[in-house]
């Protein structure tokens, strides 16, 4: 069973940043594939990003594409999320996922998902 625990959303002002963290509970946390998605007010979750186990390959939506970075930290089985040049329309709960099989969009169906953490962002 693999725990994950998001921390570091808040209230940040447009154009501000944030680095959001997923700590897993998993010795073999180097092999999971890892990712992000979010879920706005009224809509469905979607992809923000993912990070391959054996590579690092990343992967982002369209949409954050030069303004998110995920990144992991095997040693402190930890992933990130670098958000920087927030707008209002990143305004949701961010959650991470999980998986050994799964990669990039497919984390959709992970197996382990976190609780979230909300990231609200002011105009």
């Amino acid at each position: 069973q693999v725990q994950l625990v998001e921390s570091g959303g808040g209230l940040v002002q447009a154009g501000g940043s944030l680095r959001l963290s997923c700590a897993a509970s998993v010795r073999t946390f180097s092999y999971y594939n890892m990712g992000w998605f979010r879920q706005a007010p009224g809509k469905e979750r979607e992809f923000v990003a993912a990070i391959r186990w054996y590579d690092g390959n990343t992967d982002y939506a369209d949409s954050v594409k030069g303004r998110f970075t995920i990144s992991r930290n095997n040693d402190k089985n930890t992933m990130y999320l670098q958000i920087n040049s927030l707008k209002p329309e990143d305004t949701a709960v961010y959650y991470c996922a999980a998986d050994l099989k799964r990669t990039g969009l497919q984390l959709a169906g992970a197996d382990y998902w976190g609780q979230g953490t909300q990231v609200n962002v002011t105009s």
